[in-house]
Formats: structure tokens, C-alpha cells, sequence
């Protein structure tokens, strides 16, 4: 089967600074990954902070412009399109950004808001488009009168389903999920990602969840990428990876998971940098990558 998404040797370099302290030259923060997301799965991708997740993502989307590699959506070279054409193209690739407060014009009411990539794509009339915007809201469990209310009005989780509706105005094949739920209270984190899962089903979607909250992680995602310092270091389906890890960095990853049993000290398996190696990924069981 043809995957939805096909990445290949993904780089992305950016320039140090040019002061006294910064010195010249780049910092590659994507080296050479590589990955395929089916359609209709949840592909997870994990990794600390500063490891590359989100640039990984803006890149698939060319939010981000890649420095090298292959990114492929359907029959669609996407770093060969042009301007014009990537417009086009991102009807079909939408993002759900990690912080509800800051990816919301405070200034637009949410019914413009979600409205927005309609007018953009020039889909409707205004009528048609007032419709859809009631449509969905109510798809993410809103009501439609809240169109006339500006964002500060809401809590995070009510504007990250806003930022949903606005994610799913054109009907997307494949939306990037940059780390949807951690700026939001535990309390509400659950509701919205019990949304994302129903509006998967009822829409076929597609999703590249970043995250670094691993219980999360192992609860949604089909498969799961590790990534460290750029690179992946491995690649499997999520039950695999976390009954039986095997690059080291992953186990050092899955041994600091929060329990669930009050008291229960953690048995952290520590990684040392120096130990890490740049060394391909290679297939150590059907489905299962490893950088070892």
C-alpha cells in the first residue's frame, strides 16, 4: 500500500548567530529522517524537548522550509511546489498548533476565525460559509452562537477545539498534531483527545501526533518514531515499542513514565549522550526500526 506521507532524508539546518558568542555556520536540527504515515493511523512521534518533534512537522507542511530531502503527500513532491500550488495543496494538510492562547488572533471573533481558510480558498458563498462555520462548532462541542464571541472568552481547551474547527474547515486528508494537549489542565486534556479520535473516525483523518507525554502517546498512536538530537532512532508499532524498546535512548525515554500507583518509585534507565552514535536505521523485526 502507498503511504499517505512519505519522508525522505528529511534536513533542516539553521544559521547560528553572528555575534561574539554565537560564532558562524549552522545548527542541523532534522538529520536525515526518514518515515511513512498510512492513511487513516496515528503516527506518534516522541522525543525530549528540543529533539526535532516540531520542526519535523512544519517541515512536512513547509511552514518551516526543509534545507534537503523528499516530502511526498499523495502523488505531490511538496518541497517542488510552487507557491501557488502549496496553497492549494495545504487544503488537503492542516496543523492543530500546541498553544491555544497564542495560535488565536485575540482581536478576530472565533466565527472568523474558523471562517478564515474558507475565504482564503474562496470556497462558498458567505451564506454557505456562515453555515459551515455553525457546522463546525458544533462539531467540536461548541455552540455555534460562540461564533460571535472573541477568544479571551474561552478557556484553553474550548479554544484548542477552536483551533480544531479551524484545522478541519477544508476537509483535510492529514493534520499535523504539534503537542495538542500540553498546554492544556489535566482535566482537559482527556475531552480533547477523546475529540481528535472522533473526529478522526467520522473524517477519515489522518495524524502526525507529536507529544512528548508517552501515556498519551501509547493510548493513541498506531506507530511511534523516537527521536533524538534530529535523528530517529527508532521506529515501531506502539505496542512493540513499549513492551520491547531497543535502542537504548528509548529505554532511558519509557523508564522515566510517570505511574499510576501512588508511591511507586521509578526504575529510570539513564542515557549517556556520549554513548550515542549516528548509525542508520535498520529492521530488526517486520514493522520494528531500530537505529542499533
Amino acid at each position: 500500500m502507498t503511504p499517505l506521507v512519505d519522508v525522505r532524508h528529511l534536513v533542516k539546518d539553521f544559521p547560528r548567530g553572528s555575534g561574539p558568542l554565537g560564532g558562524r555556520g549552522t545548527t542541523r536540527a532534522v538529520d536525515d529522517v526518514s518515515f511513512a504515515i498510512d492513511a487513516g493511523e496515528t503516527f506518534g512521534l516522541v522525543g525530549e524537548s528540543g529533539s526535532g518533534k516540531t520542526t519535523t512537522g512544519r517541515c512536512l507542511l513547509r511552514l518551516v522550509e526543509p534545507t534537503s530531502g523528499e516530502i511526498h503527500f499523495r502523488d505531490m513532491d511538496i518541497r517542488a511546489l510552487s507557491a501557488r500550488d502549496l496553497r492549494r495543496a495545504r487544503r488537503h494538510l492542516q496543523i492543530v498548533f500546541q498553544d491555544p492562547y497564542s495560535s488565536l488572533n485575540p482581536r478576530m471573533r472565533v466565527g472568523d476565525i474558523v471562517e478564515e481558510p474558507l475565504v482564503v480558498h474562496r470556497i462558498g458563498t458567505k451564506a454557505d460559509r456562515k453555515a459551515r462555520v455553525a457546522e463546525l462548532l458544533r462539531m467540536v462541542g461548541l455552540d455555534p452562537a460562540d461564533a460571535t464571541k472573541l477568544p479571551e472568552a474561552f478557556s484553553g481547551g474550548q479554544r484548542q477545539r477552536i483551533g480544531l474547527a479551524r484545522a478541519i474547515a477544508l476537509e483535510p486528508s492529514f493534520v499535523v498534531c504539534d503537542e495538542p494537549v500540553s498546554a492544556l489542565d489535566v482535566s482537559v486534556q482527556a475531552q480533547v483527545v477523546n475529540l481528535l479520535l472522533d473526529l478522526q473516525a467520522k473524517l477519515g483523518l489522518t495524524y502526525l501526533f507529536i507529544a512528548h507525554d508517552l501515556r498519551l502517546v501509547r493510548q493513541v498512536c498506531t506507530r511511534v518514531a523516537v527521536m533524538y538530537r534530529g535523528r530517529l532512532v527508532e521506529i515501531a508499532p506502539a505496542a512493540t515499542l513499549f513492551t520491547s524498546p531497543a535502542h537504548d535512548y528509548t529505554r532511558a525515554l519509557i523508564s522515566g513514565m510517570p505511574t499510576l500507583v501512588p508511591g511507586q518509585k521509578l526504575d529510570r534507565i539513564p542515557y549517556d549522550p556520549q554513548r550515542f552514535e549516528k548509525l542508520p536505521l535498520r529492521e530488526i523485526a517486520p514493522g520494528h526500526l531500530a537505529a542499533v
